[in-house]
């Protein structure tokens, strides 16, 4: 490369490491032509880049071309690997070949674009780095369920290494959205439905994703999405329109996304649905209003993938794929995901005078300024041998397990038929979801080489040998077929315990083809065949199971009769099965449980973990009752003519094998009846917790706060604490909650955050509809 086609070193003032990244952004953008500023707010597809040849990544000439021409600022997903981008363990990369392409990209960008600007390199990371070789965690609704902020902390840090290893230097993650609604086909995507544990975890997410400093080599910048309103679509449709007040969505879907902003969040991803007739992208009082002027955020903003088209093509707001880019714009985008509005339109809008040269130096800026907090300029490229050796880790794996043993939801255990005994001979494994390792990852799951994945048949068959486990898949999680029934009634007839391994899958065509339903061997027939039934755009009418799921669960149960049998849910929403309910004793909610769910599970069943998962979205007893989160407001009514409005299990709930009891409820303000609180003062309630069973187990405390007059109607209760306390057989441990104006304000009749004078109850207990309550009350100012 020669000086007349790049600025000299010399002449870069950008590049002094004295300046702020603030100041930097400025002196660089004021040497860009405004086709480079443009070019740094499209995203084109990362994959498309390059093709592999032997193991090495040969970029393309098309990419080559952007690059020269300041066509391109960032990438997206260059090291994503499923079917929707085509790439596969045949033609993908391993971690090491995938940070030595990603380094052969961002060593074109630096060396022949004019000004040496480092592409930013996006990924997906919901549950784990999106690409080959990567550690696949629980979903984040396994997550939720887990209610171990610290440890879902833990797995956020070691995402980010992953990821940055590679030279992922953004990820498009955590999802914040509320879930209203779980017949949406990415409730798997969310940590639940109430939006306090969200923040929570919202929070924790920043600190484990980006670190102490962004521009650390384990550290990448978090990308809140989808903002927002997004779980609250109308019939749980993907996408659909969001009808909800502005109360509503100030005190609800927008605490998580405020709680994470204020913790440092570096990016933020608008949702693609409407509120109240406002398209997300082009909302200026969501992304101006509130993002950027109340909460203060200065990061860019970056859009879903195709999300500006929907402008011109869905919402129909906007005339044409020009007015649509320059909407979005001037609202507040910085950043398109694919490219192809801004890519298309925004450089003939500025040369025609269509579009305003602030509006585009303030898009490009931003994006610059997080690239120069990335440390980008400094350190574009990613260290190979670190990839091999910190991806997939055994640290990591121990970890997945960790999480996966905590997030498993016991909701029934009739009879204590779980923990099997040790006596138990033989145990018949059966059910679609028992050996189907994509069938236990969730969605957005790259590609998994053989044996990476631990199914619940291997980790009873490494537990208990094979001799003692056999196996009948039975059937398939979708279509009608029941040739494998014969052979599941054998496996259940000749066993002594019988673990029936159902639910949903969110697995896309990883081109493993079927199965022999009655043998279990997979067989390839050359015709894809799909069993999904949840993830990204699956979205469903019902929540009973899917094909004759239910039907064979009846006849194993029949043909088990006066056996030990238990029922395992793996999928990516809640199960409604009246039935199962009524029929079968024991029953395990493990959603997706990630590459380790087989060896977790396997644990539980076993006794050597005690299950401590709670729930964090309620189940029904029958899909007509929704919505039936707990957030509800006291005026919704309280039954309908079949059956009430409760659901069959809360929010909160989940069982142990052992037993806890709660004792010594008492306000640190006064021992009076009701305490009173002066007017932005703070008090402590403490409650006693003992373990009253034989087992060491772990007890999810959980406190509510009631305001009992208010002058705009609220919900019931309202999570505003809780605890995760490990105790051994007959230990107690008092647990302690601060209790000031961040759990007792909402948004009041002005629409802005208010305490107001007056009774509140307090609840603290081990679910929703289980808990101990004091009474005090709050002084007048």
């Amino acid at each position: 490369m020669t000086e007349q086609t790049r600025v000299a070193v010399t002449e870069r003032p950008w590049m002094n490491r004295d300046l702020s990244a603030g100041q930097r952004s400025e002196l660089l953008l004021a040497a860009m032509t405004a086709r480079e500023k443009v070019g740094q707010l499209i995203q084109p597809f990362g994959w498309m880049t390059y093709s592999r040849q032997g193991g090495k990544a040969e970029l393309t000439e098309s990419f080559k071309e952007q690059v020269r021409a300041g066509d391109v600022g960032s990438l997206y997903g260059t090291l994503r690997a499923d079917p929707w981008t085509g790439v596969t363990l045949a033609t993908g990369l391993s971690p090491a070949e995938g940070a030595e392409a990603v380094n052969e990209i961002q060593r074109y960008a630096v060396e022949y674009s004019r000004l040496g600007v480092p592409l930013l390199i996006g990924e997906e990371c919901s549950h784990g780095h999106m690409a080959i070789g990567g550690t696949v965690f629980p979903v984040p609704l396994a997550i939720g369920s887990t209610w171990n902020v610290d440890l879902y902390r833990d797995m956020c840090r070691a995402v980010a290494a992953e990821t940055r290893a590679q030279g992922g230097a953004a990820t498009y993650s955590p999802v914040l959205d509320v879930v209203r609604d779980p017949r949406w086909g990415r409730t798997e995507e969310c940590f639940g439905e109430d939006p306090f544990l969200i923040g929570e975890m919202a929070v924790a997410s920043v600190e484990g994703l980006q670190g102490q400093r962004l521009d650390a080599r384990d550290s990448v910048a978090a990308t809140l999405k989808h903002f927002a309103g997004y779980g609250a679509s109308e019939g749980g449709r993907n996408a659909g329109p969001v009808h909800m007040g502005w109360r509503e969505l100030l005190e609800v879907d927008l605490y998580p996304f405020e709680r994470a902003v204020r913790a440092g969040a570096a990016s933020i991803m608008p949702a693609y649905n409407e509120i109240d007739g406002v398209p997300c992208t082009t909302n200026e009082r969501l992304l101006g209003g509130i993002l950027r002027g109340e909460w203060g955020f200065d990061g860019p903003v970056i859009t879903d993938c195709g999300a500006i088209d929907m402008l011109a093509a869905g919402h129909d707001t906007a005339e044409d794929g020009e007015d649509a880019a320059l909407q979005s714009l001037r609202a507040g985008i910085d950043m398109e995901m694919s490219g192809e509005m801004f890519g298309r339109h925004l450089l003939a809008a500025f040369e025609a005078g269509r579009l305003e040269a602030d509006v585009l130096d303030r898009a490009a800026l931003r994006v610059l300024k997080l690239k120069f907090r990335l440390g980008l300029f400094e350190s574009p490229y990613a260290d190979a041998q670190r990839a091999a050796d910190i991806i997939g880790s055994e640290e990591h794996v121990r970890l997945a397990r960790a999480l996966a043993a905590e997030s498993v939801v016991l909701l029934k255990n009739d009879g204590g038929v779980l923990p099997l005994a040790g006596s138990t001979g033989r145990v018949a494994v059966i059910g679609p979801n028992a050996d189907r390792g994509y069938n236990q990852l969730g969605d957005y799951t790259s590609p998994q080489p053989e044996g990476s994945v631990a199914t619940v048949l291997r980790g009873l068959t490494e537990r208990l040998g094979a001799e003692r486990v056999s196996y009948a898949p039975g059937c398939r999680i979708r279509g009608e077929s029941r040739e494998g029934f014969a052979r599941a009634l054998e496996c259940a007839a000749e066993a002594d315990a019988v673990v029936l391994v159902m639910g949903g899958s969110s697995a896309r065509d990883f081109g493993e083809g079927t199965i022999d339903l009655r043998t279990g061997a997979s067989m390839v027939t050359g015709e894809a065949v799909s069993d999904m039934d949840c993830g990204e755009g699956i979205d469903r009418m019902t929540l009973g199971l899917s094909g004759v799921q239910l039907d064979l669960i009846r006849e194993v149960s029949a043909a088990a009769s006066g056996k030990p049998v238990a029922v395992v849910y793996i999928g990516g929403r809640p199960v409604v099965e009246p039935w199962v309910e009524d029929h079968v004793p024991a029953l395990l909610q493990a959603w997706y449980p990630g590459q380790e769910g087989g060896h977790a599970i396997a644990d539980i069943l076993l006794g050597d973990v005690n299950p401590s998962g709670r729930l964090t979205i309620s189940v029904p007893k029958h899909v007509g009752q929704l919505p039936v989160h707990y957030l509800g407001k006291r005026s919704r009514g309280k039954r309908y003519l079949e059956d009430d409005s409760k659901p069959r299990y809360p929010f909160g709930y989940g069982l142990s094998y052992t037993s806890f009891e709660y004792s010594d409820l008492e306000l640190s303000q006064s021992r009076l009846a009701p305490a009173e609180i002066e007017a932005g003062g703070r008090a402590t309630v403490s409650v006693t917790v003992r373990n009253t069973g034989e087992r060491a187990g772990a007890e999810v405390v959980q406190l509510y706060v009631s305001d009992a007059v208010s002058a705009a109607t609220r919900p019931a209760n309202e999570l505003k604490g809780f605890r995760k306390v490990w105790l051994e057989p007959g230990e107690s441990r008092q647990v302690n909650f601060d209790i000031g104006a961040e759990q007792l304000r909402y948004i009041g009749p002005e629409l802005v955050s208010v305490v107001e004078p007056g009774l509140f109850r307090l609840r603290i207990g081990r679910h929703v509809q289980d808990t101990h309550s004091i009474d005090f009350i709050v002084g007048e100012e």
